[in-house]
C-alpha cells in the first residue's frame, strides 16, 4: 500500500531506541511502585518480586531476535526506494505527457503543422504575439549582445518613444529561450516557434510534475500526484490560460511559482533531513528570483504567500530558524530581481518588501511576545500586526515620495471602485474593471468545479484540516510545546507546518479568486492539489476518526484503507467519465483561420511602408507589431498607465467626437494609419456599459440617463460611422487605403486637403 509512509529522517537505531524507551518506561514505573509497597508488607513486596523478575524476563524477550531485525530494515529500506522510483517515475511520466497532450490538442487546434509563417503567427491570440515578435528579433540579431543592447534603446515599438523592452515587457523569457536557441545550434532540427512553443510546453511539464510532487509529499502517496494531474488536466479551461495565449507571462513564470510552492512544503516539513532542507532552501531561492524576473505581477504573488507565512510565524507555528531563511529568500530575490529589472523602482515599494521590513522590526521590538498565559498572547499578537501592517504602510508610503513610482494611486483608485467604495468616469479604471481578468467570477467556475468531483472533497478537505489547524494554533497559544514528530495514531493533521501553510494558501488565494476571475488560474492548481492531498492522506482520515471516538474497528486501520479507497474510486470514476472526452479533443479536427486579418497584415507588409506607424485595438497593434514589425502607438501591456492613456486617445474613434479632435489627437502620437474594427464600432454584448463606446460616452460626458437608461448624446456623431460616409470634414483629415468586412484602414493626412 503507498500509504504507509516511510519516515524520512527516522534511522533504524531511533526507532529501536524509542521502543525500548517505552517498554522501559513501565518497567520503571513498576519497580518504583514495589519498593513502597515492600516497606508496607513483606507478601505484597514478595509478589512484586515475582512480577519484577517476569518483567524482567519479558524485556529480555524481544532483545534476542535484535540481531534478526537488520533484515527487515533492509526489507523497509527496499520498500521505500522502490516506492520513491515509482512515484518518481510516476511524475516525470504524468508531466510528459500532459506536454505531449499540449502539443497535439495545439496542432489540432489551429492546424498549425500546415499553417504558413503568417498564419501561424496570427494565431498568437490576446496580442500575446508581440513577445514572440522580441524573441524572433534576438534571433535575426547578428550576436545575442547586439540584440539585447538594440531591445535596450527600443524606439521601433511606440512611436515617438525609445523604451527599454526587457524592462518594460519583462523579454528574459525570449531572450533565455533565444541564447539557447543559438548556443545549441537548434536551428539545424527545429524551427524558431516550434522551439519557442516547445520551451512554453515544457514549462507546463514542469507545472504538472510540481504539483504532482508537492500532493505527494504532503499525503506520502504519490496516488495523491496522479490524481491531482488529473483534476488539473479535467480542469484546463480554469487552471492555464496556455491552451490559446501561449506566449503570456503568467504562463512562463507559473511554472516557477508551482516548483517554489514544492520546495517551500519540503522545505517547512518536519523530519526532513539537512541535506533535502537545503535541497529546498536552494531550489526555493532559485525559483523565487526567477519568478519574479519574469513576471511583472509576480512580487504581488509573493505578497500573499508572504502574508501565509506571516501568520504562521505569528502563531508560532514553524520553527524561527526556518522563518529567517525565508526570509532571507525573499530579500534577496528582491535584490537581485532589483538590479537584474534595470533597478525597477516597483520593487522598492512592493508589498512584499514592506510586509518583510514590518516584520523584521515588529520582531526586534516584541522579542518576547510568544511568551506568557494565553490572554497576553492574544494582546501580543493584535499588537505584533498593528505594528508590522503599521510599518510596512509607512516605509511603502516614504519610498514612494522619494521614487519615481506613479502606479500606486491608480491602483488604489481602482480598488475602491471594484469594492464600490467610489465611482469614477475615468475611461480607464472602468476599461480595466471589465477585463474578463478582473471581473467577478461567475457560478459557471463552480458549476464546472462540481461537475468534476474536486470541489465538493475540497470542502471537506479544507473543512478537516483548517478546524484541526485552529485546534493546533489554540494550543500552541495555551504554551503547549510544539510538536514535532507526528505519529499516524495522533490524528493531529493541523499540527504540521505545511498543511498549516497551503491552508492559508488556498484561503487567501480563494479569497482572491471570488473577487477576481483571472485569480483563479492561481488558486484552482492548488485546489487540485489540496483536494488529492486530503484524500489519499491517512493523517486526515485518522483526524476525524478521532474527532468521532470511533470504537467499533482500529482507526488506523480503517484510515489507511479510505486513503486507497477512495482516490481509488475516483480515480476510476474520472477515468470512465472523461477520459473519452480527452481522446475526443485530440480527435477533432478544429479550425482556426481569421483571412481577413491574414488579408489585413498582408497588406500592411506588401503596402504600408516600413516606417509608418499604426494606430489601432492594443490587441489588434500587437498581432501587427510581431507580423510586420511596424511601429505602434500602444501595446497590450494593461500594467502600464502611459500605455493605457494612449490607448483612451486612440479610441476616441469610437467616441462621439469630431474629424478634427481625433485627428489632433492621433497626430500627437505620429500616426500614420489608423485602423477601425468592426468588432468594436458596432460592438453587441449582454453585459451593459462594458463595451468601448460606453465607455467613451461616459469619460466624454456624452451620456443621458433617463428613468435609469443611458443614452449617448452629443453634437456630433460617432466617428467610427461618420468616417465612413466619405463627406467632408472627415475626408479632409483621413483617406480610406483598405478595408474588409472586418477592418477600415484610413491614412492620416499630413497635409489637410478641405474638400465640400
Amino acid at each position: 500500500m503507498t500509504e504507509l509512509r516511510c519516515r524520512k529522517s527516522e534511522t533504524l537505531k531511533g526507532d529501536t531506541e524509542e521502543e525500548e524507551e517505552r517498554q522501559n518506561e513501565p518497567e520503571l514505573q513498576t519497580k518504583r511502585v514495589d519498593t513502597g509497597e515492600e516497606v508496607k508488607g513483606g507478601g505484597e513486596g514478595e509478589d512484586g518480586q515475582h512480577e519484577e523478575e517476569e518483567e524482567k524476563e519479558e524485556s529480555k524477550r524481544p532483545q534476542s531476535p535484535a540481531p534478526g531485525a537488520k533484515p527487515s530494515s533492509s526489507g523497509c529500506f527496499l520498500q521505500c526506494l522502490v516506492r520513491v522510483l515509482f512515484g518518481c517515475l510516476a511524475a516525470v511520466a504524468c508531466g510528459m505527457l500532459y506536454a505531449a497532450y499540449l502539443s497535439a490538442y495545439h496542432d489540432r487546434k489551429f492546424w498549425f503543422s500546415t499553417r504558413q509563417e503568417l498564419e501561424r503567427e496570427i494565431s498568437f491570440q490576446g496580442g500575446s504575439g508581440l513577445y514572440y515578435y522580441y524573441y524572433k528579433h534576438m534571433l535575426a540579431a547578428p550576436s545575442f549582445e547586439r540584440g539585447f543592447y538594440e531591445l535596450t534603446i527600443d524606439n521601433k515599438t511606440i512611436s515617438g518613444q525609445t523604451i527599454n523592452a526587457v524592462e518594460r515587457l519583462f523579454l528574459y523569457p525570449e531572450l533565455i529561450t533565444s541564447f539557447i536557441y543559438r548556443i545549441t545550434d537548434s536551428q539545424d532540427f527545429v524551427e524558431p516557434v516550434y522551439f519557442y512553443i516547445g520551451a512554453v510546453f515544457g514549462l507546463q511539464a514542469v507545472y504538472v510534475t510540481a504539483l504532482f510532487v508537492c500532493s505527494w509529499m504532503m499525503s506520502g502517496s504519490w496516488v495523491a500526484g496522479m490524481l491531482a494531474v488529473s483534476w488539473y488536466v479535467i480542469n484546463r479551461p480554469d487552471t492555464t490560460k496556455v491552451d490559446h495565449a501561449i506566449p503570456l507571462r503568467d504562463n512562463w513564470a507559473l511554472p516557477y511559482f508551482s516548483c517554489q510552492v514544492a520546495a517551500l512544503t519540503g522545505f517547512l516539513s518536519n523530519g526532513i533531513s539537512s541535506a533535502a532542507e537545503m535541497f529546498c532552501y536552494l531550489t526555493m531561492s532559485a525559483t523565487t528570483f526567477t519568478f519574479l524576473l519574469v513576471w511583472e505581477h509576480g512580487h504581488y504573488v509573493l505578497f500573499v504567500q508572504g502574508l501565509c507565512l506571516f501568520l504562521l510565524d505569528s502563531f508560532d507555528m514553524v520553527p524561527p530558524r526556518k522563518m529567517a531563511d525565508i526570509h532571507k529568500v525573499y530579500l534577496s530575490s528582491l535584490f537581485l530581481a532589483y538590479l537584474f529589472q534595470f533597478q525597477n523602482a516597483t520593487l522598492l515599494s512592493s508589498p512584499l518588501l514592506c510586509l518583510l521590513i514590518g516584520s523584521v522590526l515588529a520582531r526586534y521590538f516584541q522579542q518576547k511576545m510568544k511568551m506568557g498565559p494565553l490572554v497576553a498572547r492574544v494582546m501580543k499578537l493584535f499588537l505584533h500586526f498593528h505594528l508590522v501592517f503599521t510599518t510596512g504602510i509607512t516605509f511603502s508610503y516614504l519610498v514612494k515620495k522619494l521614487t519615481p513610482v506613479n502606479e500606486s494611486d491608480f491602483i488604489l483608485k481602482f480598488l475602491e471602485v471594484k469594492f464600490g467604495l467610489n465611482t469614477t468616469t475615468d475611461f480607464i479604471t472602468n476599461f480595466l474593471l471589465c477585463q474578463d481578468g478582473l471581473e467577478t467570477p461567475g457560478q459557471d467556475l463552480f458549476l464546472r468545479l462540481t461537475q468534476a468531483s474536486v470541489l465538493p472533497f475540497y470542502l471537506l478537505v479544507l473543512a478537516v484540516c483548517l478546524l484541526s489547524t485552529l485546534q493546533a494554533i489554540y494550543r500552541r497559544l495555551s504554551g503547549q510545546p510544539m510538536n514535532t514528530t507526528h505519529r499516524l495514531e495522533d490524528g493531529r493533521i493541523g499540527e504540521q507546518p505545511a498543511v498549516i501553510y497551503h491552508v492559508f494558501h488556498t484561503l487567501f488565494f480563494g479569497g482572491l479568486a471570488l473577487l477576481f476571475d483571472g485569480m483563479k488560474y492561481l488558486w484552482t492548481p492548488y485546489v487540485c492539489m489540496f483536494t488529492a492531498f486530503g484524500v489519499c492522506s491517512p493523517d486526515l482520515w485518522m483526524t476525524v476518526f478521532k474527532w468521532l471516538k470511533l470504537r467499533f474497528i482500529h482507526p488506523v486501520v480503517l484510515s489507511l484503507i479510505l486513503s486507497t479507497a477512495v482516490p481509488t474510486i475516483i480515480g476510476f470514476s474520472l477515468w470512465r467519465e472523461y477520459y473519452p472526452r480527452v481522446l475526443a479533443e485530440l480527435a477533432d479536427l478544429q479550425e482556426f483561420y481569421d483571412p481577413d486579418a491574414f488579408e489585413l497584415i498582408s497588406w500592411i507588409r506588401s503596402q504600408a511602408p516600413v516606417a509608418a506607424v499604426f494606430a489601432g485595438s492594443p490587441q489588434l497593434l500587437g498581432t501587427i507589431k510581431l507580423c510586420s514589425g511596424s511601429a505602434v502607438t500602444s501595446l497590450p501591456l494593461y500594467t502600464d498607465i502611459d500605455l493605457l492613456k494612449r490607448t483612451e486617445d486612440t479610441y476616441q474613434v469610437y467616441a462621439m467626437r469630431s474629424a478634427e479632435d481625433v485627428y489632433k489627437l492621433l497626430t500627437a502620437q505620429k500616426t500614420n494609419y489608423v485602423i477601425i474594427e468592426e468588432s468594436i464600432c458596432n460592438e453587441l454584448t449582454f453585459q451593459k456599459g462594458c463595451r468601448v463606446k460606453d465607455l467613451l460616452d461616459i469619460s466624454n460626458g456624452h451620456v443621458v440617463y433617463d428613468r435609469g437608461e443611458m443614452y449617448s448624446f452629443s453634437k456630433h456623431g460617432r466617428f467610427c460611422h461618420e468616417i465612413k460616409m466619405n463627406y467632408s470634414p472627415y475626408t479632409n483629415y483621413f483617406t480610406r487605403v483598405f478595408w474588409n468586412r472586418s477592418f477600415h484602414v484610413y491614412k492620416v493626412n499630413s497635409v489637410i486637403s478641405f474638400q465640400y
